[in-house]
């Protein structure tokens, strides 16, 4: 059983399943949406949408703008690690989804974990291309990857601590979603 991950941006959410990333079908639902102007996020049509590809958990790197209380009730952990919008995540960060990815793939083969940010352009899209990275693609790659599936990705802060990080092959086993 493949493992996979999960980036939630605006209207759509990609999937890493099997080694494929790809549009999952019937994304087009809005995960992130505004209700009377602000944003709220994982609401119950998102979270049944979620719970449809697996998701056990699900990674906040924004602001919280949803109870996390509602989506635990529907089963599914919410980890909130924010960062600055536009920033690179502390090295804290970078370790505990790392960890957590290794630590869910080993223990639950099969599982799924979300991640988003607000517009999908930076946070999310940084901690995804850390996993492929540290699966063992070139950075280039990873950047040139995700940025055809989100145009706009990354900033030149963003873009830099890519360049400059140094995997520790920590996601490298059998039946990696990210290989």
């Amino acid at each position: 059983a493949y493992s996979t991950v999960l980036w939630c941006i605006g209207s759509h959410i990609y999937g890493v399943s099997e080694g494929q990333w790809r549009l999952l079908p019937g994304s087009a639902r809005r995960i992130c949406r505004k209700v009377n102007g602000e944003p709220c996020y994982l609401t119950g049509r998102e979270t049944c949408e979620l719970k449809k590809y697996g998701v056990t958990t699900v990674v906040r790197v924004c602001e919280a703008t949803y109870d996390a209380n509602l989506v635990a009730k529907e089963g599914i952990q919410v980890l909130d690690w924010p960062f600055d919008d536009g920033a690179p995540p502390s090295n804290q960060i970078v370790d505990d989804w790392l960890n957590l990815l290794r630590n869910k793939f080993r223990e639950e083969p099969g599982c799924c974990i979300a991640v988003h940010c607000v517009a999908g352009l930076g946070r999310a899209p940084v901690l995804v291309a850390l996993a492929m990275i540290e699966c063992g693609m070139k950075y280039e790659d990873a950047v040139q990857f995700i940025r055809q599936k989100r145009r706009g990705a990354f900033n030149s802060k963003q873009l830099f601590y890519l360049e400059k990080y140094r995997p520790k092959m920590r996601l490298r086993f059998k039946n990696c979603c990210i290989q």
